[in-house]
């Protein structure tokens, strides 16, 4: 009897090391590799292309329809496709029965079927991505005004007012979603940006 007692408690062994490699990979690891992509692609070759266009055309024309597209597809993809996927996170515009705008944000919530739905590492890109490029443009911003290129300046407003608008939306989703609930904007959101990008381009 004491010989398999023994062999009992030979058998029982307990890995923390797989347990923790697990962590570790469940951090790093990309769950939407093409979400990602896109993520930083678009507005990144808006900034790109904004910093050498002179190099690929001499048109400004040409130019600014390029930027404006790449920054179209950034906050289109970003506001529908992207935070939803990465962090869980989304914020649309709706109109109410009175014919009221009313900004709203959402925040995905776990799930015993969805406990984890990104990934650290996908959330560290989502809000870097988020938030580093909106600076760089104001920064655009600030340097086209001191070298007086005012043809440029319309152009940098809207990818400042767009990247800024996923930003502002983000962040607040962020905010509501620690608290469980939905949550509307002030009106301040919608007197500023208009409900769709479309519309900025029409004044450009």
């Amino acid at each position: 009897m004491k010989q398999a007692l023994v062999d009992d408690t030979e058998d029982v062994s307990l890995d923390f090391g797989a347990e923790e490699e697990e962590l570790a990979l469940r951090k790093t690891k990309i769950r939407h590799p093409l979400a990602t992509f896109f993520h930083l692609f678009f507005r990144i070759s808006a900034i790109v292309t904004y910093l050498f266009c002179d190099w690929f055309s001499k048109s400004f024309v040409a130019c600014f329809v390029m930027i404006i597209a790449l920054l179209s597809c950034d906050f289109w993809s970003v506001k529908n496709v992207t935070g939803r996927l990465l962090v869980g996170l989304r914020w649309w515009n709706q109109i109410d029965e009175d014919g009221k705008s009313h900004w709203v944000f959402e925040a995905r919530k776990s799930s015993p079927q969805n406990k984890a739905p990104s990934t650290e590492a996908e959330a560290r890109i989502f809000w870097l991505g988020l938030i580093v490029c909106p600076l760089i443009w104001t920064g655009f911003f600030f340097s086209t005004l001191f070298s007086l290129k005012l043809k440029w300046l319309a152009l940098v407003i809207a990818g400042i007012s767009l990247q800024a608008a996923n930003l502002y939306g983000y962040i607040r989703c962020k905010v509501g979603g620690q608290e469980g609930i939905t949550t509307s904007a002030s009106s301040f959101l919608g007197q500023q940006f208009p409900q769709r990008p479309d519309i900025i381009f029409g004044v450009l």
